[in-house]
């Protein structure tokens, strides 16, 4: 039964890594989690004079180096003079080249967020009129590219190894002590602290060129790892690697002293000092995560943090555990098998660990997406909904192992009828067996007459070996195929064990209830850690909505509440290119005064022999409502008394006819009211 299960075992977890690395793989790269919240100038914005500076807002503190901010011109060449600076609280500001020529320029930034991601994108602006540019906006992320795919894998591989020591480390002193002495569990506990130093060496290497030029070449740079050294990303991995040198005294304790003590009492100070030890580290660990990312920023920062330690704990103690009780289950020696109360305690552990999971998810959830909405409408809420899901359905399959678990305690334990069979072979040598003379005189059972050892027809002992005969002196050869014989009796026995053990079909549905939950186990630790790389929903949602008001108002809007809209036209003909501006005054429900102005490329007002307004609230359906103002000046038409009957987010159209045939209308949204 054990060789056909093996084989599909393997089969099962090479599948679930497969899909768990492919999930992590397909997330594409992960969203920033500072959001740009305002520009001046704005994001596509025609603005008459050059700017002397550029200025960005984020929604948190952002790192700054010396090339975060660069402006180019429309043949990619830099603009700026001096490196970026910070005006006030999250606002950035980069100086620029006086008397800039007209044409569009590309704004590009790379910052770090005070939670540890990287930030980048671009935007452009234009002087005078838009231009053609030879600078390409696309492709500004960070996690681009192999640096970015490695930056991710080892976040995996960190949080995977974590949660394999430290979850491996409390399933053997608070479950099943028997243990500590078990080879495939030591291997299993080493493998997770071995696991998380690498990765964290790693990722320490990596940061310099995951947060900068994203270059390979870059990943070795010491000057680049002296600067992550001097931030809070890398204070945090350099902390963990501390606390991984504790870990590693941790588990030679328990591994070592903690085995081999037999002293009852000194066995369980021991374990007092072990668990209050092991506590303190996996708090550390935790908190060289929490210290650096999402619960170190924005709402709440000072609760948030020691929340998230205590989820991570959770986790890993589920988890874990679970992995744990996996090896226990397929590969712990048939001397000590894993027991029904050691699985019963790890069945009570993992529901303590689901309800804390569940009241810091519950809080996490709320801090970070702030509205039901942000479920379905942002990536951080969707991802979040997935891995709602994945518990449901772990918790689903958990119920199936406490029941495998309460039906195992209710039968004999296996271990019995081996030992009564052992005592009854033993019984059988001391009157009918056969036994060996080794060279000190001392005698050994090697078979048992009534059953021969396989393949042979006889005692299996040479005709100078059988019992009565007097040995004058060594045998070497004697003494050698008698501890073969007894090497072959004892394989036998674990093997009749190992058949029994596994004959159980209360323990057999438990291996596969336990299996599948281990592989559920690793879909959802992908799932995870894509989302601690994600941008979270309430911060998207208030980047989104300060997008929409800086793309629907001018930058010019003065405090009086007026409205002003620059719209670049080219109807297609000759002198067809301009720029109109709409002024609305005072921009609210009711009667308002609105200004036309016409003006060419370089500035300079004209005429042209058609100007038409249209206001439209498509979202009530109101409109279009025309207005044809009056022409007074040069370029320069106006209109009294334009009524806007409601607040909201209004079209306004502008047509523009700059010949008889030569026509065009622009459009841009503006909150009224």
């Amino acid at each position: 039964m054990t060789q056909t299960i093996a084989p599909r075992v393997r089969t099962v977890v090479l599948l679930l890594l497969a899909a768990a690395c492919a999930l992590l793989a397909g997330a594409g790269p992960a969203s920033a989690h500072a959001a740009v919240t305002g520009s001046d100038p704005g994001q596509g914005a025609v603005v008459d004079k050059a700017p002397a500076r550029i200025t960005l807002t984020f929604s948190e503190q952002v790192a700054l180096s010396d090339d975060s901010l660069r402006v180019l011109d429309p043949e990619g060449k830099r603009v700026d003079t001096a490196k970026p600076a910070t005006v006030s609280g999250t606002t950035y500001a980069v100086p620029l080249h006086s008397g800039l020529p007209d044409g569009t320029y590309t704004v590009a930034y790379q910052v770090v967020s005070a939670d540890s991601h990287p930030v980048a994108g671009a935007y452009t602006f234009s002087i005078g009129a838009p231009s053609k540019t030879s600078v390409s906006v696309s492709g500004q992320s960070t996690d681009d590219g192999v640096v970015g795919w490695l930056y991710g894998f080892g976040r995996y591989v960190s949080y995977a190894g974590f949660i394999v020591m430290a979850g491996g480390a409390a399933f053997v002193l608070a479950c099943w002590r028997r243990g500590a002495g078990v080879r495939p569990v030591q291997r299993f506990v080493v493998s997770g602290w071995v696991a998380l130093t690498a990765s964290t060496l790693a990722l320490l290497l990596l940061r310099g060129s995951f947060t900068g030029s994203g270059k390979v070449s870059d990943i070795f740079d010491l000057s680049l790892l002296g600067q992550v050294l001097q931030t809070k990303s890398g204070a945090a991995l350099v902390s963990r690697l501390l606390l991984l040198a504790a870990a590693a005294l941790f588990i030679a304790v328990l591994f070592g002293a903690y085995d081999k003590r037999e002293d009852a009492e000194e066995k369980r100070d021991l374990t007092f000092g072990l668990s209050i030890g092991g506590v303190v580290v996996a708090a550390g660990l935790a908190a060289s995560w929490a210290m650096s990312e999402h619960a170190s920023v924005g709402l709440q920062a000072g609760i948030a943090m020691p929340v998230d330690v205590l989820h991570l704990l959770a986790v890993a103690a589920w988890l874990g555990g679970l992995g744990a009780l996996l090896v226990a289950l397929y590969r712990a020696p048939a001397e000590t098998p894993v027991d029904a109360p050691a699985v019963r305690r790890f069945s009570q552990v993992a529901f303590g660990s689901v309800l804390a999971l569940i009241a810091t998810g519950t809080y996490q959830s709320w801090r970070q997406l702030g509205s039901w909405s942000a479920f379905t409408d942002t990536r951080y809420g969707q991802l979040l909904l997935a891995k709602i899901a994945l518990v449901v359905v772990l918790v689903g399959v958990a119920w199936i192992s406490r029941r495998w678990t309460g039906r195992l305690a209710e039968t004999v334990p296996v271990e019995a009828p081996a030992v009564r069979e052992k005592e009854r072979v033993g019984a059988r040598a001391d009157g009918t067996g056969e036994t060996a003379v080794a060279g000190d005189g001392e005698t050994a059972a090697v078979g048992d007459g009534d059953a021969p050892a396989e393949g042979e027809g006889d005692t299996g002992l040479d005709t100078d070996e059988q019992p009565g005969t007097e040995s004058a002196g060594p045998e070497p050869a004697g003494s050698e195929r008698a501890a073969q014989l007894a090497r072959q009796q004892a394989a036998r026995d674990a093997a009749q064990r190992k058949r029994m053990r596994d004959a159980d079909p209360n323990r057999f549905g438990l291996r596969r209830s336990v299996l599948a939950e281990a592989g559920i186990a690793v879909v959802l630790l992908a799932v995870t850690t894509v989302l601690t790389q994600t941008e979270p929903g309430r911060t998207e949602q208030e980047a989104k909505a300060a997008t929409a008001a800086s793309a629907s108002s001018s930058p010019d809007e003065g405090a009086s509440g007026a409205l002003t809209l620059n719209m670049p036209f080219d109807t297609g003909g000759e002198d067809g290119k301009g720029i109109v501006t709409i002024d609305v005054d005072p921009a609210r429900v009711g009667g308002n005064e609105m200004h036309v102005y016409v003006e060419r490329p370089n500035g300079r007002a004209f005429d042209i022999p058609e100007v038409k307004v249209e206001f439209t609230l498509k979202a009530k359906d109101i409109g279009p409502l025309p207005v044809v103002p009056d022409h007074i000046a040069t370029g320069h038409w106006s209109a009294n008394g334009v009524q806007i009957p409601m607040a909201g987010d209004w079209q306004v159209d502008v047509t523009v006819r700059t010949s008889d045939i030569d026509e065009v209308t622009v459009s841009k949204n503006a909150q009224i009211g």
